[in-house]
């Protein structure tokens, strides 16, 4: 694996130019992890999947250390707001969470300079602390999923509320349909103008128009 200062450099290039204490921290906690896992080189093959459970500086960095990306499906966001990520090594089945310890944050101040703020104390810090200061390690299982691996969707269907095409098993089953999530459970997101007609009013009006320009 590259030395961290040259994924480092990596990960800032990825984030916009600058280095801040979730980038040290993300870069750290991937070299850990891939420590753990024996992978040398996590970008081939997409060998590792990778599970941040926070989306922040350190995502970015996991991302430029491992290759793992959310288009190639080896980057997985689960919105826990923890400063964790489980790596998954698809060709062992072995895989490790890192966990970022709260209390490092106030051992950094025995690791930097003074005269630093507490941010440029926090990053020149972790740089340097052991990873026993940093993190919790934990071997874990995960199960994957076909419907969550890199390749082809492997089922497409169509909402029979809003017809939408749902990929790789996403859609939910309600009342004899089949909904996607947002229309299942509501969404993230809501109409700024008049909602859009879901499938069955179309149908509706399209078959109404049919049946009145026939008469």
């Amino acid at each position: 694996m590259r030395p961290f200062d040259e994924l480092l450099a990596t990960a800032e290039v990825m984030h916009g130019g600058h280095a801040c204490p979730g980038q040290v921290l993300g870069v750290r906690m991937a070299m850990r992890a891939c420590r753990e896992l024996g992978i040398e080189e996590p970008e081939q093959d997409k060998r590792v999947i990778v599970f941040v459970e926070i989306d922040r500086c350190a995502a970015d960095a996991i991302a430029a250390v491992t290759g793992c990306r959310l288009g190639r499906r080896t980057l997985k966001h689960v919105d826990y707001g923890k400063m964790a990520a489980t790596f998954v090594d698809t060709q062992t089945g072995q895989a490790v969470r890192v966990v970022a310890v709260e209390g490092s944050r106030d051992k950094a101040w025995s690791y930097a300079p003074p005269g630093l703020s507490k941010y440029d104390v926090q990053r020149e810090a972790y740089k340097v602390m052991s990873d026993d200061e940093l993190f919790v390690v934990q071997k874990v299982v995960v199960d994957l999923r076909p419907e969550d691996q890199p390749g082809p969707p492997v089922s497409q269907v169509i909402c029979d509320h809003c017809g939408e095409r749902v990929n790789d098993r996403r859609e939910v089953h309600v009342n004899g349909q089949v909904l996607c999530r947002a229309c299942a459970r509501g969404g993230y997101y809501r109409e700024a103008v008049r909602p859009l007609l879901n499938l069955t009013q179309r149908r509706r009006l399209e078959t109404d128009g049919d049946t009145a320009s026939s008469t």
